[in-house]
């Protein structure tokens, strides 16, 4: 097996993990600004007065960050320090979750990020129909097209499972129902 890395102390490394904290901050800024565009249109349109201050949960995944010294890779996980609030989604349609991390060593202070695929896109596409669509996303507001098949609930693993499968890693704090799901 070839494996690619970096030397720590070289430019390339300098360099990359300075490129990476460009795009983390640059992802940051961005949620940042979603969230303001959001809750300004909210405001517009209820009818009744709501505060969108008192808690805000930014939760970014695949990305770099060091920790005790050694620079972790979180693809596929998030960050779940001792008290840190985090969102684990479920597939479109499905369930999410915000969670209080545990901190627990041995996972390098993380959680699962979501429920992960159980199935390719490829597989997705051939398995699924935009009937499926349809009867999966049922009172969620999205798409209905055949260009999201590869994102159904099906698609993906029992969220229920993952969840269960990391107690010792997060708490759950709120069970979040879908609503609306936007996807490309």
């Amino acid at each position: 097996m070839n494996l690619a890395w970096l030397d720590e102390g070289t430019t390339l490394f300098a360099d990359y993990v300075e490129a990476v904290g460009w795009a983390q901050r640059y992802a940051r800024r961005n949620r940042d600004l979603m969230m303001e565009q959001v809750v300004s249109t909210m405001r517009g349109v209820l009818a009744i007065p709501f505060r969108a201050d008192l808690v805000t949960v930014s939760c970014h995944h695949n990305y770099v960050e060091e920790h005790g010294g050694l620079y972790l890779t979180r693809k596929g996980a998030v960050s779940a320090k001792l008290g840190e609030l985090g969102i684990i989604p479920g597939s479109m349609g499905a369930k999410s979750f915000i969670v209080r991390g545990l901190g627990h060593p041995e996972s390098f202070e993380s959680c699962s990020h979501g429920a992960g695929r159980r199935m390719s896109r490829g597989a997705a596409k051939r398995a699924f129909t935009v009937g499926d669509v349809r009867a999966q996303t049922a009172g969620v507001e999205c798409r209905k097209d055949a260009g999201i098949i590869d994102e159904l609930p099906g698609a993906y693993k029992d969220i229920d499972a993952v969840m269960g499968a990391q107690r010792d890693l997060v708490e759950v704090v709120a069970t979040l129902k879908a609503l609306v799901c936007v996807k490309g």
